[in-house]
């Protein structure tokens, strides 16, 4: 009867106990006004368990990563993306003259004044001379491979600012293209006739010539410039042109890319083929009437769209 009584006791206290406990574990519900049955006790602690760890576990997860976009009154407004701290200014100064070479760059009007002295330093080291034999080389390659209709038909376009004569002197005292473009200061430099001849230019103009191909010249320089043009060429030993071709009045308002796919236009309405087309700029190059195949040289210093 003794042993009777003590396990009624003992019932007694667990049911006290559990009656206790189960507000505690019981979980919350997801809304106020909703009825939540009673838990048993041991789903209650499984969960309280679960909660525990999933806490643990949001403590260990890595923060969200915050990515701060550059200002206005960044390099990036200037043309040059600021990138990493790390990144010396002149490794950012290469990707940009990559970009612009690539033609990847919206219109630009001079070059970011982070990048003129890697700019300089390019266009007055050996970089800029063995990226222009180069193009030459690979177009001379082209030139002998290509097949000619022995018509005396077949024409390649050269452009002649930087693709044929240099204005490195005058962009010497200009910045090298730091400056914004002043024509009529540029102007009077022409008028001097003294740019030089692009030495793997001239070896190339030379071989297309004796390959059998047309040379024609296409420029954006203005009809008023002819004799001082053609004074500059032959002095630097450019001869035997079948064209030269310079901007009228009519065409002073174009785009170098309308101006000059227009000219190319007209060429080929001439019974001309043209197979090989030489210039710095993506505008002496691309629109209609492309040539079979076109040679970018580099030029850094200014774009013309």
């Amino acid at each position: 009867m003794a042993r009777h009584r003590a396990g009624g006791d003992l019932v007694r206290l667990l049911l006290t106990l559990l009656l206790a406990a189960t507000p505690l574990l019981a979980p919350v519900a997801a809304e106020p006004e909703a009825e939540v049955a009673p838990t048993p006790s041991h789903v209650a602690s499984e969960e309280a368990t679960d909660a525990v760890a999933a806490a643990q576990q949001q403590h260990l997860l890595p923060r969200p990563l915050v990515i701060e976009l550059p200002s206005s009154s960044s390099s990036l407004a200037r043309g040059v993306d600021e990138g990493p701290d790390d990144v010396p200014a002149d490794v950012r100064c290469a990707s940009w003259r990559l970009a612009a070479e690539a033609n990847n760059l919206a219109p630009w009007e001079a070059v970011p004044a982070e990048c003129a002295a890697h700019v300089r330093a390019y266009l007055t080291g050996a970089a800029y001379r063995s990226d222009l034999e180069l193009v030459a080389r690979e177009s001379a390659a082209y030139a002998r491979a290509a097949p000619l209709g022995g018509d005396g038909r077949d024409a390649w376009i050269f452009d002649v600012d930087e693709t044929l004569l240099s204005n490195l002197p005058y962009y010497a005292d200009h910045g090298y293209g730091l400056e914004l473009f002043d024509h009529l200061e540029f102007d009077k430099w022409v008028e001097r006739g003294e740019a030089p001849a692009i030495p793997s230019s001239l070896k190339l103009y030379k071989e297309v010539l004796e390959l059998g191909f047309k040379a024609i010249l296409l420029t954006g320089r203005s009809e008023g410039h002819r004799g001082v043009t053609v004074d500059n060429l032959n002095k630097q030993g450019f001869h035997d042109w079948d064209k030269l071709i310079l901007r009228t009045a009519a065409d002073r308002k174009k785009t170098a890319t309308t101006y000059k796919s227009e000219k190319r236009k007209e060429i080929e309405a001439e019974g001309y083929r043209i197979l090989g087309n030489s210039g710095d700029q993506w505008s002496d190059l691309l629109g209609s009437s492309m040539s079979v195949r076109s040679f970018k040289l580099p030029n850094p210093m200014y774009y013309i769209p």
